[in-house]
């Protein structure tokens, strides 16, 4: 064998160097492909295989509370159900052009779309483009069953057409509580996904309903049967808001409400319902009533939009003679505070009160009452709606007191001028007028005749939240309780549930103390006469139980001046008056002026409101197991009556006698 040449070595040498070299090369591309850029390639591989969706959350909702009787149902009502519904897409790309038309005219079949619009959608380039919204699942199951072969048949991926699941509100009760949940838009963020609210609780705990999308992947392949693929990542729900409301109350101020309404012939009323011990809104009831199913209705319609507004808490005008209670309030408070420093007391609530001049310092125009009264005391007063007897009180408490001493009490003891803080959005803050300050237009919000119009509730402004809020302090001793519309709002962490909201454990004592027991209970002696005969609220007297409440009829503001036919009659008040199990206000907006035949002036708030203020305390009572505290004390004719042994007739008799003597000689 002959040896081997240097030329042979030399491109032996070469050709071993040039594989060494290119093996070098290799490794270190797939070092390169698969170490240094293997993420960036494979994102480019799964892009062309696969694909995610997003996984949806189920936004919080909403619960009432029951079981204020231990033997009620206590389970929470479920107010809001989130449905599984499905949103159809189509992936344009994988669909060859010459199936398009097809394809469209099978799907016309399925829908309610034109065929144009899907030809469309059909030839936009695109790899996820929704073509249906909210389907329902039988509706889904058709069309998969018909895509199936269709699809196999024509070698398309199988999911170039797909379904992404997401939740719509449903409300089993439709209208109950409309204008205080609403609802959230039928189109989400197109970004974020997340529900955009139309108002009420909706709006103001969207924070909390909130919920996090989770992520889900997916496989595109014209071979392999359609994947639902795995969760990658688990989608966080909303939280829950668990409310005060109970559902049985909610119902019977609705009915009574709406039928006060139509009664009346009034463009709207509402009423409010509070346990004057916690702060609890037991129930918030308004009628025209608004169904958030079909909020776009109201939205679209100026006439209807109103309906979508929560009024108990966003209109704010002159409560009227509901504040003469409080008013009258206030002077006891201050006769125990001069009584506590040894000095002449403000007042005597027996004292002889001249009545029948009208005149007072600033006023072009004399005071009036319905009817003329020469003498009165603090009882008569009240029990018959007197304007000059509380502009004869307010010039005392100005003369001996002093004009920011009243202020500070309708602020501090009442919470008048302040937002009351319930959990609702857009709350009106109402008006105190202030000493020295003036209006926008340069007048002063304060004159010489302002203690006279604030005696007889004018020249302030007040929600009927905040007018639930000062009766409260009456009904249970004393305390400035705050209303709160949630119990608790729970987030669900596995199997663990987070407070984020906790006022279960509410109580009064922990609010500040305002006023004295022994100055409430003779503000509620004084009140007892004006639901029983000769009174202003006579027809909301409760039959069996002992209740006191106030009568107003003030008249709306229009252009700027009083109206002589449109008013906004109101009644409040609570029962049993000793241990009141709730305040409740009725407004009515606008009811049919003048005088009806059997009822009366139907636009005062004696005739429009104490009636429905007296239905729906009756219902409320035997559902809540209250049992009656004045079982003799029933209308003329019923065999359960008893005049001798009733509550407060005696003293209301007593109370007329003194009254002719006084007026009628």
């Amino acid at each position: 064998m002959s040896p081997i040449s240097r030329d042979h070595k030399r491109r032996l040498f070469w050709l071993l160097t040039l594989l060494i070299a290119l093996f070098t090369l290799l490794i270190y591309q797939y070092f390169r492909l698969q170490i240094v850029e293997g993420e960036k390639w494979k994102q480019l591989g799964d892009r062309q295989h696969f694909f995610e969706v997003r996984e949806p959350f189920v936004r919080g909702g909403f619960f009432a509370a029951n079981g204020l009787r231990k033997t009620h149902y206590d389970e929470p009502q479920r107010l809001v159900f989130n449905l599984l519904k499905f949103h159809l897409y189509i992936d344009s790309l994988a669909i060859d052009a010459q199936y398009r038309d097809e394809l469209a005219d099978h799907l016309v079949e399925f829908l309610d779309l034109p065929k144009e619009r899907l030809l469309k959608e059909l030839g936009r380039k695109s790899r996820s483009r929704k073509i249906a919204s909210w389907l329902e699942s039988d509706m889904r199951e058709a069309l998969l069953s018909w895509w199936g072969p269709f699809a196999k048949k024509r070698k398309i991926a199988k999911n170039a057409l797909f379904f992404v699941s997401d939740y719509k509100r449903s409300y089993p009760y439709g209208k109950l509580l409309g204008q205080l949940l609403h609802t959230i838009q039928y189109q989400k963020d197109e970004l974020t996904g997340q529900g955009l609210p139309t108002g009420g609780l909706e709006l103001y705990f969207d924070s909390y309903l909130r919920g996090h999308f989770g992520r889900r992947k997916m496989m595109r392949s014209p071979i392999n049967a359609y994947e639902v693929g795995e969760v990658s990542i688990e989608p966080q729900n909303g939280a829950d808001v668990y409310l005060t409301i109970d559902l049985n109350l909610q119902a019977i101020c609705e009915e009574e409400i709406a039928r006060g309404v139509k009664e009346t012939k009034s463009k709207s009323g509402f009423a409010t319902m509070m346990d004057p011990n916690t702060g609890r809104i037991l129930a918030i009831a308004q009628y025209p009533f608004f169904y958030p199913e079909v909020y776009p209705s109201y939205f679209l319609n100026l006439q209807t939009l109103d309906q979508t507004r929560i009024k108990a808490i966003q209109d704010a005008q002159e409560p009227g003679s509901n504040m003469k209670a409080l008013n009258l309030c206030l002077a006891l408070s201050a006769n125990e505070d001069f009584e506590a420093r040894g000095e002449k007391i403000l007042i005597d609530p027996e004292e002889k009160l001249p009545c029948s001049k009208g005149q007072f310092p600033g006023r072009s125009k004399p005071l009036t009452d319905t009817h003329l009264h020469k003498y009165l005391n603090m009882a008569m007063a009240l029990q018959r709606s007197s304007n000059i007897y509380l502009a004869e009180v307010m010039i005392r408490i100005i003369e001996r007191l002093g004009e920011t001493w009243y202020r500070n009490n309708l602020t501090q003891v009442f919470g008048f001028g302040a937002r009351s803080g319930i959990e609702l959005p857009s709350e009106s803050a109402g008006l105190v007028p202030t000493p020295g300050k003036k209006h926008p237009n340069g007048t002063l919000e304060w004159s010489k005749s302002t203690p006279y119009s604030l005696g007889m509730g004018h020249n302030i402004l007040a929600t009927n939240m905040q007018m639930l809020r000062a009766y409260a302090v009456l009904a249970n001793g004393g305390y400035l309780v705050n209303p709160t519309i949630v119990d608790r709002v729970v987030r669900q962490r596995g199997e663990n549930q987070e407070f984020l909201v906790d006022n279960r454990n509410r109580k009064k004592e922990q609010f500040p103390k305002v006023l004295s027991r022994s100055v409430v209970d003779k503000t509620i002696d004084l009140m007892k006469y004006s639901t029983k005969p000769d009174g202003t609220a006579r027809k909301g007297d409760v039959p069996g139980y002992t209740e006191v409440g106030k009568t107003s009829t003030p008249k709306k503001v229009i252009n700027g001046v009083y109206s002589e036919r449109n008013y906004c009659p109101c009644f409040i008040g609570f029962t049993p008056a000793s241990d009141a199990a709730f305040v409740l206000i009725i407004t009515f907006d606008e009811p049919q002026y003048g005088y009806i035949p059997g009822r009366g002036l139907n636009h005062h708030g004696g005739t429009a409101c104490a009636p429905v203020f007296r239905q729906i305390a009756m219902r409320a009572l035997d559902y809540l197991g209250v049992p009656p505290d004045d079982p003799y004390g029933y209308p003329v004719g019923d065999p359960r009556r008893d005049k001798s042994r009733a509550d407060w007739l005696n003293e209301v008799e007593a109370l007329r006698e003194k009254y002719q003597s006084w007026n009628n000689s």
